[in-house]
């Protein structure tokens, strides 16, 4: 590309970084990175009374957590109604927009009057035309935009092809309501023009939006970006994405305990496809990325695929990198404090990261790890649940006590001659491994299930193990 692409993300602050969106930020990244360009992030505030800073907070902390880092200042809309409003009186000067003096209830009676007729209801154009000496006394007017009246705008997308518009279908739109305030359509275009953006990407629930865009942008004379409207995310059965199908926010899925590489590498393969290729990593995602492999039909969001990624992802993170992301999870769930209070106490950190390597081949989210791990700071005696509870029996008691000793009699505390130890002890007793293993977990995480048993007794230590078997056995 001959001149340097400048892409945007431009979220509107009335609530999280919801899915939808960070997918469409993940989009723009990539292919500003792609190209050597730059993506630049623009807050959309003008709505006033629906934004907050926490929304922009939020907002924030999810790209954040994300990995999707943004050039210069984050720029709010709202600080440059003075531009917009500029750019107005600009276009009245030249004759390509005009002071409208319709009233909210002539407004309404156009409407009903075109359903009557079985048209669609748009404003009639009555103001287009009319000289200014028959405007009404104390009536402030709104700006239109004087838009053409034949032909046909067309807006070459990258993803959806051709699109064409006949211009009888879009109306005089509104550039200043009658209060003042610029309008969302006038401000995007001024925006995208003043900030230099080159190309727009963005969910094709904007394709109406881009025509009646392009008519702003060629009534100032301005270049009209590149436009490229990606499909929405649907959820597995195909309906428009809901909550209960993973419309949640940025901050939920942090809190859901996965991985922001995870996260990238998912979301880009929402819509966007590299061959066969279901793992990427990101600097391979941003080496492919190009908005002519995006498809047309809506992503499917699926659950069950996000999981597993995630797991695989778990599992081949470095264990100091994988503590770090843990500790940022830990900082969103229920509960989470008490486990870094208890990660802050001496050597505990080491505890953690001796255990990680089994814990992480049986978890597929970090929540997962947490419980897996939980045996880690539980409290002698220890609260064992009802499977754990059951196997627990007077047989299983006694075998303890010989296990007990056995393994006080081990030289070195490390896996290898813990295994072979409780080997000779099964065989000793002619039992199967998995009737001497199964108490010896029980005892030692009060659960059921666990993390591979040698390296459970590692991560607890000599002393830590010993006294757990002791507390169960008879």
């Amino acid at each position: 590309m001959a001149q340097d692409v400048v892409t945007r993300f431009a979220p509107s602050p009335t609530g999280y970084l919801h899915i939808g969106g960070a997918r469409t930020a993940l989009f723009n990244w990539l292919f500003s990175r792609h190209h050597g360009g730059k993506m630049l992030l623009r807050i959309e505030d003008t709505d006033r009374a629906r934004s907050t800073q926490e929304a922009v907070d939020a907002i924030l902390d999810g790209l954040t957590w994300l990995g999707l880092d943004w050039d210069g200042e984050p720029i709010s809309q709202a600080s440059r109604v003075d531009r917009h409003k500029e750019v107005v009186e600009q276009m009245l000067a030249q004759g390509k927009a005009y002071r409208c003096y319709a009233t909210q209830e002539d407004l309404a009676a156009m409407r009903e009057k075109a359903r009557a007729e079985g048209r669609p209801p748009r404003y009639d154009g009555t103001w287009r035309d009319r000289d200014p000496s028959e405007a009404p006394e104390g009536v402030a007017p709104a700006i239109r935009l004087k838009a053409p009246l034949e032909g046909e705008t067309v807006v070459d997308d990258l993803v959806q092809g051709r699109v064409t518009f006949p211009n009888k279908d879009l109306d005089d739109l509104v550039l200043m309501r009658s209060d003042g305030t610029p309008t969302y359509m006038l401000a995007v275009v001024v925006d995208d023009h003043d900030m230099g953006i080159t190309h727009i990407i963005r969910g094709d629930d904007h394709l109406t939006n881009a025509a009646r865009q392009t008519l702003i942008f060629q009534a100032m004379g301005w270049d009209v970006p590149v436009m490229a409207h990606i499909p929405l995310i649907h959820g597995p059965d195909g309906a428009k994405l809901s909550k209960r199908h993973g419309a949640l926010g940025a901050e939920a899925y942090r809190a859901m305990g996965y991985l922001p590489e995870a996260m990238r590498n998912y979301l880009a393969r929402l819509g966007w496809s590299h061959g066969d290729e279901e793992i990427m990593s990101t600097d391979d995602m941003i080496k492919w990325f190009g908005m002519e492999a995006v498809g047309k039909s809506p992503a499917r969001f699926d659950f069950k695929k996000l999981e597993n990624l995630n797991g695989h992802y778990m599992r081949a993170t470095a264990d100091a990198e994988l503590l770090q992301h843990w500790k940022t999870c830990l900082e969103h769930i229920d509960g989470g404090q008490d486990v870094l209070a208890w990660l802050a106490e001496a050597d505990h950190e080491a505890t953690a990261l001796a255990a990680l390597p089994g814990l992480k081949e049986r978890a597929k989210t970090l929540v997962e790890l947490t419980e897996s791990a939980s045996y880690l700071w539980r409290q002698r005696p220890l609260d064992c649940d009802e499977k754990a509870a059951n196997i627990l029996n007077d047989e299983a008691r006694a075998l303890l006590s010989g296990l007990h000793e056995t393994l006080s009699a081990v030289p070195t505390w490390e896996a290898e001659a813990l295994e072979v130890s409780v080997k000779a002890f099964a065989e000793e007793k002619e039992l199967k491994l998995g009737k001497v293993a199964q108490p010896l977990r029980a005892a030692l995480t009060g659960r059921g299930t666990s993390p591979g048993i040698y390296d459970v007794l590692v991560a607890l230590g000599r002393e830590e193990s010993l006294n757990r078997i002791r507390d169960q056995a008879i």
